[in-house]
């Protein structure tokens, strides 16, 4: 059998430069959403002292996250269907830097559930855009390309812990770490404003004239929950995890979540060249054994600060390309619309409301070792999503997964 030719990017000698200007504006944002995504986690105790509320009460800002993320999504895969897609993403950028500069000003705990709820809108439109003009824009060569998103996307949460280390004074204040994060959102914003939208065009072949399946969707969406659901609680309550047993100070537990965040981007960046050699399905299958491996060494040496950093990278590592490959996976078998990618980004909200919101109900009354244990569950379940997702379509069955009465795309 043949080994397929990589893919070329669409960069030809007219469109060349604005298809880079456009990708760059991309990257851009989601080095924006970064910073705000992974914020929430090691500010969540000054979150707390600034509500006057306990660790299992705060953990409601993780729902209330989700929560938006999931209706941004929704409204943002409608939007990006019927409107010009820089707009909404421009739009989003601010609305994030205006909520990111109100939230450490809030007293009451309510209160600041409802701004944040607003922050996820807006991250939830933003994500959607972002991967779906990519795909629009660089169509089946999108696969490194995704990886190189999504990277960004790591660099930027990478970032974020050490900025809120370096801004956030000694007795917790939040403030000047929040509107540092808040101002570096404009200049994204800026940028995206000044290119013209890519749009939903017809390539030909049989992906873009097949309806949408709604079993294959399905199945999708309950991975990118189970996958989400993992990284969004990984990602929030690592530090948390490791001040509660003890394993460092808290200033080390920030370095802590900025190890896996850099381990993310590292690995996003490394899964560019494989995403070019291997199929999407053959390296998620070994992101999901890496993660369940990293988890173990986590639950194995949860009284070493070595494990729990090597168990960490590990996991981040592991974890870096799921999305993007499980993105390019779907890319090549059916129809990438607004509204699907919404349907994807919609299960992703909904496991990073549930997880972390699971987790804060566990910490304390079964100890910060259930974190690594819940983790566990979701992710073996992921694999078993996959499996299901991607060694029944590979044989007859695919007929009964979606619909079609033709060979599956090979991915």
């Amino acid at each position: 059998m043949t080994t397929p030719a990589a893919p070329r990017l669409r960069h030809d000698s007219t469109g060349g430069a604005r298809i880079r200007l456009q990708t760059a504006g991309y990257y851009a944002a989601f080095i924006a959403l970064g910073l705000v995504s992974a914020s929430l986690g090691p500010t969540l105790p000054g979150l707390a002292k600034n509500t006057g509320s306990p660790l299992s009460h705060i953990s409601l800002l993780f729902a209330a996250r989700s929560s938006g993320y999931l209706a941004g999504s929704l409204l943002g895969g409608r939007l990006y269907d019927r409107m010009a897609g820089h707009p909404v993403m421009s739009g989003s950028l601010l609305v994030m830097a205006a909520t990111m500069s109100t939230a450490p000003l809030l007293a009451h705990l309510a209160v600041l559930a409802g701004v944040i709820f607003a922050l996820g809108m807006a991250e939830g439109a933003l994500d959607v855009g972002g991967n779906t003009l990519l795909v629009w824009l660089h169509r089946e060569a999108v696969g490194p390309v995704m990886n190189g998103l999504h990277f960004c996307f790591g660099l930027g949460a990478f970032l974020s812990p050490l900025i809120v280390a370096w801004a956030m004074p000694e007795d917790g204040a939040v403030v000047r770490a929040y509107w540092t994060l808040a101002l570096l959102q404009l200049p994204a914003a800026v940028w995206l404003l000044r290119l013209a939208s890519p749009s939903d065009r017809a390539t030909g072949g049989a992906i873009s004239s097949q309806p949408v399946n709604g079993r294959l969707v399905a199945l999708i969406v309950l991975f990118f929950f189970l996958y989400a659901g993992a990284e969004v609680a990984f990602g929030g309550w690592i530090y948390s995890y490791a001040v509660a047993l003890r394993l460092s100070s808290p200033a080390v537990a920030a370095y802590l979540t900025s190890a896996f965040w850099g381990a993310l981007t590292i690995g996003r960046l490394l899964a560019v060249p494989l995403a070019l050699r291997f199929p999407p399905r053959s390296i998620l299958l070994a992101d999901c054994v890496g993660c369940l491996a990293g988890l173990a060494v986590l639950l194995l040496g949860s009284h070493s600060l070595v494990a729990t950093f090597v168990g960490t990278c590990g996991a981040g590592v592991s974890m870096a390309s799921i999305f993007p490959a499980a993105l390019s996976l779907a890319q090549g078998r059916m129809r990438i619309t607004g509204r699907v990618t919404g349907w994807f980004f919609v299960g992703a909200s909904g496991g990073g409301m549930t997880l972390p919101w699971l987790i804060g109900q566990f910490f304390d009354a079964a100890g910060p070792r259930a974190v690594v244990v819940i983790l566990l569950i979701d992710m073996t379940a992921a694999m078993t999503v996959l499996a299901v997702l991607t060694f029944r379509s590979a044989r007859p069955a695919y007929r009964w997964l979606t619909g079609d009465s033709g060979r599956p795309q090979k991915n």
